[in-house]
């Protein structure tokens, strides 16, 4: 690990702050990523501003009938919550296939949007990366690409989002909530928003400005209906998804659903939410402009599978 310099906000205002005048920061809260990255050396941060004591550990209810998940809500929290696991169903299943109890306990609300990809070729700094290191090659295009994303791609990258919680948070409508350092008014963002495409600059994930901090999540009014979290994976616990279904659905089968394991980001189509029941048909224009390689080629025919059983399930 390199050297580096520590300091803590005392607020969301001195957060940014600080991070405006100390060019390339990093906020860290629970680290979970960020310090694993850090002793590969493939974040190399100068500085580090410890955000744990500026508050947005609470969980709060909205004029809107929705709720404000504060930036530091610990995953555990979140998951426990009486209102998420009554109206938000899918979000608390979601958090609790996600990573150990022990990381879920550290692991905080705004971190886990945050994440970076597990691409193994992305630990790997004997290999050429973009997006670890612009323009020296992706060596996933010919290599070991089993578990890496089949739409939403590009030519110069073909690493997937690994999170659970933001596929929950995509299928929920939920928008992001963030801080400037020049601006007095939070940001909202929508999920598709707030993460890229790869395109030419798959080392830039999301649309964050310098110093800028994620300080909340806002979830709308609850969506009635069946609400189901499936993560297809290797082995039944601690691994990340090969194809996961985010799920609202009716006992007919309609409704809607997002999935992770298949892109950059979280990945939801209107269209073909619109063709639910018929799974193979809502697959298919979800994944129309699908580009798989070889050895991802399967993830399509998982992918219908898995949307097949949350329809069954919803019926049931």
């Amino acid at each position: 690990m390199r050297p580096f310099t520590f300091e803590r906000a005392t607020s969301v205002e001195d957060a940014v702050t600080k991070a405006a005048a100390k060019p390339n920061s990093k906020f860290i809260a629970g680290g979970t990523n960020l310090l694993d990255l850090m002793k590969l050396q493939i974040e190399t941060p100068p500085h580090l501003i410890d955000v744990n004591h500026i508050g947005l550990d609470e969980i709060e209810e909205t004029e809107e009938g929705g709720l404000r998940i504060g930036a530091l809500v610990s995953n555990t929290a979140l998951a426990a919550d009486s209102r998420i696991r009554q109206n938000y169903g899918v979000l608390s299943r979601a958090l609790v296939a996600g990573a150990s109890g022990q990381l879920r306990n550290k692991a905080t609300t705004g971190g886990n949007l945050l994440q970076r990809t597990r691409c193994p070729y992305f630990y790997d700094t004997n290999m050429p990366c973009n997006k670890r290191e612009p323009d020296s090659g992706c060596s996933a295009m010919g290599g070991f690409s089993r578990q890496l994303g089949v739409v939403g791609t590009s030519e110069n990258c073909i690493a997937t989002y690994p999170g659970d919680m933001a596929v929950a948070l995509r299928v929920l409508d939920a928008t992001i909530e963030t801080q400037r350092p020049a601006e007095k008014a939070p940001r909202m963002l929508t999920l598709d928003d707030f993460y890229r495409l790869p395109g030419d600059s798959p080392n830039i994930e999301t649309v964050l400005e310098p110093g800028e901090l994620i300080t909340a999540v806002h979830l709308p009014a609850p969506v009635t209906g069946k609400h189901i979290y499936k993560k297809v994976r290797d082995r039944a616990s601690y691994a990340f998804a090969v194809v996961s279904i985010a799920a609202i659905l009716k006992e007919d089968g309609t409704g809607r659903f997002a999935c992770g394991g298949l892109a950059p980001r979280p990945w939801r189509d209107a269209k073909a939410e619109a063709l639910l029941p018929d799974a193979k048909a809502a697959t298919a224009q979800l994944l129309a402009e699908a580009s798989p390689t070889d050895q991802n080629q399967f993830k399509i025919k998982l992918t219908e599978r898995a949307l097949s059983s949350v329809i069954a399930e919803a019926s049931s």
